[in-house]
């Protein structure tokens, strides 16, 4: 990896602080709070590979890629031992693992504090209606290609290439219990009350898998950090600053 293949802001001084967004969504997402966070932290956001103006992916990514990227992006970007980190749905995914990797090599920590928001990684019980529909696309996607693709699938999905779809399913169909629970940095997860992408009850068992972790609802939706930003930064400031 090249630093050019990075697209990524970093301003201020102070302790590092990164931030890690969601899928299909880029570092522009916390703009409101790295203008804020840059006066009392060094703020590193980056775009990752795929996504905003990072290089492309090459090849479909699993969230273990995404996490080594991602340490590899930090250290060329000269980031500090246990950062503290803000991370967004998809971004969580990617803390975590990260987290994971480390303690597979034998090392400690990644982040210092860490703040959850909209957090993803929890694969839903599969339903029946669930596995019919898995089984039909599968027979659709045999004999009509085109229209299994344009039939199946969320809007999200479909708007993606087909390397990002590949990436996507290897995303989306790994549960992260067992790396959430060994995830021992001091955690917040910040829930909007109205989120219907990660939900209220995902959130829940997430703050109670998390080691040090502990939760918290603001008014908002899955963007609830950027909807609500005054009262997402008074949680994090009393978070970060709490002894």
């Amino acid at each position: 990896m090249k630093k050019s293949d990075v697209s990524f802001i970093q301003k201020g001084k102070g302790r590092d602080l990164v931030f890690l967004h969601g899928y299909l969504s880029s570092k522009e997402a916390f703009s409101a709070h790295i203008g804020y966070f840059s006066k009392s932290f060094r703020v590193t956001a980056i775009d990752f590979c795929g996504f905003g103006h990072s290089a492309p992916l090459e090849c479909a990514f699993s969230v273990s890629d995404y996490a080594a990227w991602t340490s590899e992006a930090f250290s060329l970007l000269g980031v500090g031992e246990k950062p503290y980190c803000i991370a967004h749905s998809f971004g969580c995914r990617v803390a975590v693992k990260m987290q994971r990797l480390a303690a597979e090599r034998g090392g400690e920590n990644v982040f210092g504090k860490t703040i959850f928001t909209g957090p993803a990684g929890l694969l839903p019980k599969r339903t029946l209606r669930y596995k019919i529909r898995v089984k039909a696309y599968r027979a659709a996607k045999k004999l009509f290609p085109a229209y299994a693709e344009k039939k199946f699938g969320s809007a999200e999905y479909r708007s993606l290439s087909p390397v990002m779809k590949e990436s996507y399913k290897k995303i989306v169909n790994e549960d992260l219990r067992g790396d959430i629970a060994k995830f021992s940095p001091p955690t917040l997860v910040i829930e909007g009350n109205r989120d219907t992408v990660t939900t209220a009850a995902e959130a829940e068992e997430y703050a109670k898998l998390l080691p040090r972790g502990r939760l918290q609802y603001i008014s908002g939706g899955h963007f609830a950090f950027a909807e609500s930003a005054a009262e997402f930064t008074l949680a994090a400031e009393e978070f970060f600053s709490d002894e």
